[in-house]
């Protein structure tokens, strides 16, 4: 891996990795090698996963699924409190409600993104990969069939 350079005043390059839990944080775990060398924040809704991050800073916010409103406006909060505290210059997620969040509010402070749908969506992309479109500077999809030239777009199998 390459080592990135850091900006004009030293400072390497901010990412929040976020997603929810189960298959979602094990498929962001298998991404974050790619974020070797950067200044690296983890944010997930389970405390146990910590002792998955071997670097990094490391953030918990409450689980909330589209079922529970009153959860989801908690969890968009803490995100939003997250966001403002770190200031990633770019945030990536592998889904669902966390990144879902984490885009539509990191675009008003300026942070790029980039979501890959889950590999489990083998015959449409997820929901959240759906909604996220206005959103993601990149959208990348696990399976060839899903892709389309105005995304997400498919550039092997990463996960």
């Amino acid at each position: 891996m390459t080592t990135q350079t850091p900006d004009n005043r030293g400072r390497l390059p901010k990412v929040l990795a976020i997603a929810s839990g189960g298959g979602h944080w094990v498929q962001l775990l298998r991404v974050a090698p790619a974020f070797e060398g950067c200044d690296l924040c983890f944010v997930t809704v389970r405390a146990a996963y910590k002792s998955d991050i071997p670097r990094g800073r490391f953030r918990t916010i409450v689980d909330a699924t589209r079922w529970n409103k009153f959860k989801l406006a908690w969890m968009a909060l803490q995100i939003l409190w997250i966001l403002i505290r770190e200031r990633p210059a770019v945030i990536v997620s592998t889904g669902a409600a966390p990144g879902y969040f984490a885009f539509r509010l990191g675009k008003f402070l300026g942070a790029r993104t980039l979501w890959i749908d889950s590999i489990a969506n083998a015959e449409v992309l997820s929901m959240t990969g759906q909604i996220i479109a206005p959103y993601a500077d990149l959208r990348l999809t696990q399976w060839e069939h899903l892709a389309s030239p105005e995304g997400p777009l498919y550039g092997g199998s990463v996960v």
